[in-house]
């Protein structure tokens, strides 16, 4: 007899090295490099039992995502044999943005299905129009990119070759692509080949009666948690930038519910879904807001459907939060749900004011960038910047870092330098960006760099017109800045959300804001 702790841990750690298999052997430095990428395990009753803790989007969103794909396969009439794999980057399904493509396979043990290996990665192009397939301008999903509804990429053990070449004629680069899918086929079969081992070491029972524990555990931690938390109803509202003007702010309000056996949050009064790229899925609004909540845990509570079930979600469907059909996602995943934290810990700083951190950067600020070498062969570049963390009840904020739902690394400028025709003029803190106060903001960072050859520069951000606030008297950090100057010597203010042609030697200067001051 074995401690379903064992089980647990040991689970845990299968989904880890699942990450290590895709980051190690994927080509593009988006997932070699800044790790853009998650791998889970679930039980055959469709529920998360470990999560590898990556990119926190990706989290909460493939709880939600898993249970759709499943539903269409299931309605479809489409079976998840063993040796077989599905994929799929329909945001509406897997709950993010097109650029994300999860892929997923059944877990058989001596023919029977026992669960699930998943793992979702960033691509760097999913075609469009746009290289790096996050068009700022897009109206509709169409103008982002290609849409791959659930299909079977591997069958009985072998990649379909029909349908990997039908996936990667629509992208730009698509040796990138094939080697970062495939690298995420080598993630679930790492997955299913430890899963095994486990069954093997420890017996099919003992392994699902340790799953099951480990999410009871999980929810058992979390309501423990919640139990210390005051009671009662929190609001705030803060402002999402879809324009150039203060007269395209939208607001985003929030009301968190805290009771003894769960927390609520409702999106009150939410606008229609737009004709811009800014709207989110329910997955990102899902992930977004569980982030939030798992952040103010102290305890080391599992990523699993345990923590997951304290935590309810309600928007309207249609609306910002919870877009449908033919609205453009790729922003509400990006910049979106950068705001839905800033606005839950706002309400929340209400409750408990010696936990909750200053507003940080509140911006992802997205750079996709794209064109073609002296040889002729198309590239496309994509980077979050970091910016300053908010200032935290008992000291300054940090400065330089991703924060919230962004958090992950940066590509290193000599991995930039050597793979893609730029060079980098800049790449430090932004000093005096962060609020002032009793603890000081942190600061944001300056990127600057140049293009080698004529490129197409597109940029989704926000934190322009709106600054991170600051808490109880602090002072709010220094907004976004972004400009250009160009050979001839001009130079030009750029928008949040704009598509611009560069020339060879053009300057493009990045000014991501500083977190806001505390006391």
């Amino acid at each position: 007899m074995v401690s379903w702790e064992i089980i647990h841990r040991a689970t845990s750690f299968i989904s880890e090295e699942m990450g290590v298999a895709l980051r190690r052997s994927a080509l593009s430095p988006n997932i070699r490099e800044r790790a853009d990428h998650s791998c889970a395990i679930i039980d055959a009753n469709e529920r998360i039992v470990a999560q590898a803790e990556h990119i926190p989007v990706h989290l909460g969103s493939l709880r939600v995502g898993i249970k759709n794909l499943l539903d269409y396969l299931e309605k479809e009439r489409i079976e998840l044999n063993e040796g077989d794999m599905i994929f799929s980057n329909d945001p509406y399904l897997t709950g993010t943005h097109l650029n994300d493509v999860t892929v997923i396979s059944g877990i058989y043990y001596k023919g029977k299905l026992i669960g699930y290996t998943a793992n979702k990665a960033h691509h760097v192009d999913i075609g469009g129009p746009v290289f790096g397939s996050i068009n700022p301008q897009a109206t509709t999903i169409y103008e982002e990119g290609e849409i791959v509804p659930p299909v079977k990429l591997v069958e009985k053990g072998e990649i379909r070759d029909d349908i990997l070449k039908m996936f990667l004629a629509n992208v730009k680069s698509p040796l990138t692509n094939e080697g970062d899918l495939k690298a995420q086929i080598a993630a679930n079969l790492t997955g299913i080949k430890r899963v095994k081992e486990l069954i093997d070491k420890y017996g099919l029972d003992q392994t699902i009666d340790g799953w099951e524990n480990s999410i009871k555990y999980g929810r058992e931690l979390a309501l423990k948690e919640i139990s210390t938390w005051p009671k009662g109803e929190f609001t705030a509202e803060d402002y999402l930038e879809t324009g150039t003007d203060l007269s395209d702010l939208v607001n985003i309000n929030v009301n968190v519910k805290i009771t003894e056996n769960n927390v609520t949050i409702l999106y009150p009064k939410l606008i229609k879904q737009l004709r811009k790229p800014l709207n989110a899925v329910f997955g990102v609004t899902f992930a977004a807001s569980s982030f939030a909540i798992r952040s103010l845990m102290k305890g080391d509570i599992p990523t699993n459907e345990g923590l997951y079930s304290i935590i309810n979600v309600i928007a309207d469907e249609g609306s910002l939060l919870n877009a449908t059909p033919p609205a453009p996602v790729s922003g509400g995943n990006l910049e979106t749900s950068q705001r839905i934290v800033d606005v839950i810990l706002l309400a929340l700083s209400k409750a408990m004011p010696d936990r909750i951190p200053a507003a940080s950067s509140g911006t992802m600020m997205n750079v996709m960038l794209g064109g073609y070498d002296k040889n002729g062969k198309p590239w496309a570049y994509y980077e979050t910047i970091g910016g300053g963390s908010g200032a935290r009840p008992n000291g300054d904020g940090v400065s330089g870092v991703h924060t919230n739902m962004t958090n992950t690394m940066n590509t290193p400028i000599e991995i930039t330098e050597s793979t893609y025709p730029m060079f980098f003029t800049s790449y430090k803190i932004r000093e005096g960006s962060g609020g002032e106060g009793k603890y000081r903001g942190g600061d944001g960072i300056v990127r600057s760099f140049k293009v080698l050859y004529p490129a197409r520069l597109a940029v989704m951000s926000s934190r322009f017109l709106t600054n991170p606030y600051g808490l109880f008297n602090g002072k709010p950090g220094k907004p976004s800045k972004l400009t250009i100057k160009r050979k001839n010597g001009s130079i030009e203010d750029i928008k949040p959300l704009s598509v611009i042609e560069l020339f060879a030697d053009d300057e493009v200067i990045i000014e991501t804001p500083g977190g806001g001051g505390y006391g």
